[in-house]
């Protein structure tokens, strides 16, 4: 009997041994991984807080271009404009007897889209003198929690510059921005940044090497109108996104309240709702 507790005992005493070891290796390993991942971390928050305090610094920057331009007593209007702020941009047959009212974003995606499949269509419906077209341009974007930025001003501000020059070119221009090729995704604020505004001019026969136009946008000439524009957008009550359209006030809108995208939602709403 004394010997099988001997046994016994001696086992006993070599598992203990055994799982204290464990608990030792275990610990070990946590304490490297602990000093290891706390490393990285500092690492981390040291290249963040650098990227934090790059990104606050451009944000900053830009942010004051918008206050300074906000504060300005007087404003720059755009040729080919009419009101009181030079807010009111109407292209087309003046004898035409419709209007349609476009609102658009500049860093919206689904306007891009609209563009890409209905914009040719607007564009002939112009030209054929179907209707004369509205433009208000939102930049509601750029005020987005979830990725601020400014592009949708700046864009703008590079469209007025464009309308100066002509309505055709304002037109080109709108067409080149939201192209598949030029147009951003929503995430990326790349239309805050003037030499991409300029880039894509290069691809505007009226705005190609256009030493007057690279002026205007360069200088901003016309960001305090861009606010001008914007504000007029928010005041449009029965228009809460984009794009947005109204034919002779009436809101464009396919059965699913939704705004008509292609040519075939687009065209027998238009033609249902023409004056004749």
């Amino acid at each position: 009997m004394s010997n099988r507790n001997s046994h016994q005992n001696k086992q006993a005493a070599r598992e203990r041994l055994r799982a204290e070891r464990e608990r030792q290796a275990k610990k070990e390993r946590v304490r490297r991984q602990l000093f290891v991942g706390g490393a990285v971390l500092a690492v981390l928050a040291i290249a963040g807080g650098i990227g934090y305090a790059v990104t606050n610094m451009n944000t900053d920057d830009v942010n004051q271009k918008w206050r300074t331009a906000a504060e300005k007593k007087t404003m720059a209007k755009p040729a080919n404009t009419s009101g009181a702020q030079g807010t009111t941009v109407v292209i087309g047959d003046k004898k035409a007897k419709n209007t349609l009212h476009v609102y658009e974003d500049m860093r919206c995606p689904v306007c891009a889209q609209f563009e890409k499949l209905t914009g040719p269509t607007v564009l002939k419906d112009i030209k054929d003198g179907t209707y004369k077209a509205q433009f208000t341009m939102g930049t509601f974007l750029d005020d987005n929690k979830q990725m601020p930025g400014a592009g949708s001003k700046n864009a703008l501000s590079a469209l007025g510059a464009a309308l100066n020059v002509s309505p055709q070119a304002f037109l080109d221009y709108k067409t080149a921005l939201f192209s598949p090729k030029n147009h951003p995704t929503e995430t990326d604020d790349a239309f805050a940044d003037d030499q991409k505004l300029l880039d894509v001019a290069q691809q505007v026969k009226e705005l190609k090497n256009n030493a007057a136009f690279e002026k205007a946008v360069k200088k901003g000439t016309y960001d305090r109108w861009a606010l001008a524009m914007s504000a007029s957008f928010n005041k449009a009550k029965d228009i809460d996104g984009t794009p947005a359209f109204k034919l002779n006030g009436k809101v464009l809108e396919t059965p699913q309240k939704n705004p008509p995208m292609t040519p075939d939602q687009f065209t027998p709403l238009v033609q249902q709702n023409l004056k004749k």
